[in-house]
């Protein structure tokens, strides 16, 4: 037997801090009873920091979803790659809300100025960029002044860093500065020259980084363009007696910018002296073979206009010369700048880099031209004042060419011209022909719309009439005097050959001729005298003619190139007018004056203008009575009405019409008539040109204006020969019935208006009839003789249009005599001739009486009408 098992014993539990869990591998363990559950349930996670992207929900910001304000307090970061994309995100967020750069402009101004002194070099240019291509663009219609002022301290500061290229940068973004507003530099231009002659003097990088060194040149050569050394505005000043303008305004301008710069004539004197030592660095590398490379001629280029500028200062605002140019400065320039002069005098180059040396030689003749304004000819080296001479004139020959591209050589000419009428004033005999030479050419080659052309044209005028300080005795040097006949004879066919298409060109022409006439160098010239080298070319007068119709002697009517210049061209063009009348106002040049007034387009204005001058150039004794008359008569009788027929002058009230501006021409010519001596006399001498042109039967308008002008002249009795009255008789009833076939009566419109306009033309037959009663009667049966005719044709007619031609005309003439019995002063005139309106009337009721087939219903209606008015109007004159 199995011996049963003993009973286990029961275990006492010991005391345990901890219960000890057993693990078994790979089975997940349960979580803490104090785990939070974690488990999300929901769709979307809604945390607090989300508020922050829902606060800038329509904030501008840039692409990195960044304000305004976080950019810019980024922009201070101690890291410089922050700093740099601070900058470019300033930059794309001004690009894409603009607005926000006029919004914080000075804020964003007083904040960003500190990175003018980053002392990384990325970051600096990011700087650089954001204001040049953003900040200033975008600021370019305000005031620059007050964020200038908030960026100048710190562009000082910078300018003296320790650090060069902070130094540059500093320099280069107060060019910048300068360029967007150039009133910067008349504000601080002490301390800025200061720091210019600083930097460029004790920082020796000449040659080893020109670069470096084209930064401070650059800068400093705009900064002394800005001085006032352009001698054009002294130049106009001296003119300015001539253009009759007030130069008040321009002296208080000359008398501030001598204030303001009095103070910087002794930084400009030490800024000189280290161009030149500057200029004698590069003087191995002007000289080495093969020439200059592009960097070294934009620093020396820099050098030398930097010269001229503070030279031409010097010369314009009459700083005294040992101010700028004293006996030291003086020898440093002849010696050690002009002295160098010609550069590379050796043609061995080509290309660019002849065309570079080129341009430096231009200016280094213009600060030649420039010294020797303030130092006597004779003082000059002889052997530089050659070389320079020889150089203006090979340039004004073309010569010098090779490898110049056309712009410069344009360019140059322009800079040189100014100063050739002193230079040929103050050179000897042969230099003086070849330069006179010289500049001929330069002024034929050159193209009729160039500015060069435009320079050419000042010059002569330089040349030609005493201007200040130059003052040739052209009367006793044939040379000169045939060069000046030579300029002036081209001017017509320039002027032609510019027309109305460069109205600026035309403009100086007619400038230059207007100052020639004021002065009497036109009508003293041989110009007018000479005649043509070919038969193609026009004399001077025809030149002339052209200007004011092209198509002289074709019986063309053209306003020419004149009619279509601005207002102010045109007041030009008639002021020489009047000078050029003297002794010049031929047939051909009347016939090309009256075609452009006769042209339609022509404003009112201006043709009552070219009346006035033309008759004041009379009244000074420029033109002859016959010749002004000529033009008088012309004018009236060739004026063409536009539309003669269909449109009234009571139609056109609106605005001023042909048959407008006509009767202001009239009267203009009557009170012309009025003026030139006693009318009977005026009249004895028109009379015969006058009743040829009523003999041709003009139209409506110009009979009117032709009987006017009889009028105008003649007295009471009448002082007209037989054989005008009987002219008038001819002419009178035709005349009477144009004007009720042109203005038909209409009773839907005002009589007083038709009454108005029709008085307009009776008013010169009541003139003609008051002086003389015979040519009243002669009228009147001329008239009856016509009512006659016609109704003894309406009994005989045999077709139906000539019929109506008869009964118009019958009807016309009753509408006369109505209309002038309508009149008071003219019923009395014809009143004391009665019988020949009976006649009339007894023409037409026999008419009446005969029971003529020929006429229709409404005929006869008309015709019994008529004969009851008619009637009527005799009873009055009875009475």
């Amino acid at each position: 037997m199995v011996r049963p098992k003993a009973p286990a014993k029961k275990q006492q539990k010991k005391a345990i801090d901890f219960k000890k869990i057993k693990r078994k591998l790979g089975r997940k363990l349960p979580p803490p009873k104090n785990a939070t559950n974690t488990e999300i349930k929901s769709k979307a996670i809604i945390l607090p920091e989300q508020s922050v992207g829902a606060e800038k929900s329509g904030i501008a910001t840039s692409k990195k979803g960044l304000t305004l304000k976080e950019l810019l307090q980024q922009t201070s970061h101690h890291n410089p790659k922050v700093r740099k994309d601070a900058l470019l995100g300033i930059k794309d967020l001004f690009k894409h809300y603009p607005a926000e750069m006029q919004s914080h402009k000075y804020a964003i101004i007083q904040k960003l100025r500190e990175r003018v002194t980053d002392d990384d070099k990325l970051v600096r240019d990011a700087f650089y960029k954001l204001f040049e291509a953003d900040v200033f663009p975008a600021c370019i219609e305000d005031n620059l002044g007050p964020m200038v002022s908030l960026l100048m301290p710190y562009i000082f500061s910078a300018m003296a860093d320790s650090s060069i290229d902070v130094r540059l940068m500093a320099f280069k973004f107060f060019h910048l500065v300068v360029k967007n507003y150039p009133p910067t530099f008349s504000l601080y231009a002490e301390k800025i020259l200061e720091n210019y002659t600083d930097i460029i003097q004790k920082n020796h990088f000449y040659v080893q980084d020109k670069s470096k060194l084209k930064v401070a040149l650059s800068g400093l050569e705009h900064c002394l363009s800005l001085l006032p050394c352009d001698e054009s505005d002294t130049e106009s000043q001296k003119k300015g007696h001539l253009q009759n303008e007030t130069l008040l305004a321009y002296e208080q301008d000359v008398a501030e910018e001598s204030v303001r710069f009095a103070h910087v004539s002794g930084k400009l004197k030490e800024i000189v002296g280290v161009l030149i030592n500057c200029f004698q660095d590069f003087i191995p590398l002007i000289r080495a073979r093969g020439g200059l490379d592009e960097a070294s001629f934009d620093c020396i280029n820099h050098i030398l206009c930097g010269v001229r500028y503070a030279i031409k200062f010097s010369n314009r605002m009459h700083i005294p010369r040992q101010a700028i140019l004293d006996q030291e400065t003086a020898s440093m320039l002849l010696k050690k700048l002009l002295g160098s002069f010609p550069l590379n005098p050796e043609n061995n180059l080509s290309g660019k880099v002849a065309e570079w040396y080129f341009i430096l030689n231009s200016v280094l003749t213009e600060i030649f031209l420039e010294v020797s304004k303030w130092s006597q000819w004779s003082h000059l080296p002889t052997d530089l004042s050659n070389r320079c001479l020889e150089f203006i004139e090979r340039t004004l020959l073309g010569k010098i060419t090779r490898g110049n591209s056309k712009s410069t050589h344009e360019k140059t000419l322009l800079a040189l011209l100014p100063s050739v009428p002193k230079l040929i004033l103050r050179v000897d005999h042969d230099w003086r022909d070849n330069l006179l030479q010289a500049f001929t050419t330069a002024f034929n080659d050159c193209k009729p719309d160039s500015e060069l052309k435009l320079a050419c044209i000042s010059t002569i005028r330089d040349l030609i009439i005493p201007n200040g300080d130059i003052l040739y005795s052209s009367a006793s040097d044939p040379t000169v005097v045939d060069y000046q006949s030579a300029w002036v004879k081209k001017l017509p066919s320039l002027l032609n050959q510019l027309g109305d298409k460069h109205p600026l060109s035309t403009q100086a022409i007619l400038q230059l001729f207007l100052d020639l006439g004021r002065f009497g160098c036109l009508n003293a010239s041989p110009t007018f005298e000479e005649e043509p080298t070919s038969e193609e070319e026009p004399t001077f007068e025809e030149g002339i003619g052209y200007f004011f119709n092209p198509y002289q002697g074709k019986g063309n009517v053209s306003g020419g190139s004149f009619a279509s210049l601005p207002e102010e061209a045109q007041e030009l063009a008639l002021c020489f007018l009047f000078y050029f009348t003297i002794d010049s106002f031929s047939a051909p040049l009347l016939e090309s004056i009256v075609s452009c007034c006769l042209y339609p387009q022509l404003e009112p204005a201006v043709l009552y203008r070219i009346v006035e001058i033309l008759h004041t150039a009379y009244r000074a004794g420029y033109i002859q009575i016959t010749d002004h008359f000529s033009f008088l008569v012309t004018l009236v009788a060739r004026f063409k009405v536009v539309p003669e027929k269909g449109q009234l002058a009571m139609e056109c009230n609106e605005h001023e019409t042909s048959r407008d501006t006509f009767k202001a021409l009239t009267n203009r010519v009557c009170s012309c008539l009025s003026e030139m001596g006693d009318g009977p006399l005026v009249l004895q001498i028109l009379e015969k040109i006058l009743l040829e042109q009523i003999i041709l039967k003009p139209a409506l308008d110009n009979g009117c204006a032709i009987l006017r002008m009889i009028c105008a002249l003649d007295s009471k009795p009448t002082r007209l020969s037989e054989k005008s009255i009987a002219t008038l008789c001819e002419f009178l009833p035709g005349y009477l019935i144009d004007i009720v076939k042109s203005i038909p009566e209409d009773k839907e419109k005002s009589s007083y208006l038709y009454m108005q306009t029709c008085l307009y033309y009776l008013v010169p037959c009541y003139f003609l009839f008051d002086r003389s009663s015979k040519l009243t009667e002669e009228v009147l049966k001329r008239m009856q003789s016509i009512v006659s005719e016609n109704t003894k044709a309406l009994e005989s007619v045999q077709d139906r249009e000539s019929g109506r031609n008869s009964l118009n005309l019958i009807q016309h003439t009753v509408s006369v005599v109505l209309l002038m019995h309508n009149d008071v002063k003219l019923r009395k005139i014809i009143s004391s001739s009665k019988a020949e309106i009976d006649l009339i009337l007894q023409n037409v009721v026999s008419f009446q009486s005969s029971g003529s087939t020929s006429l229709t219903v409404e005929a006869k209606h008309s015709m019994r009408i008529a004969g009851e008015r008619l009637k009527i109007a005799s009873n009055s004159l009875l009475a």
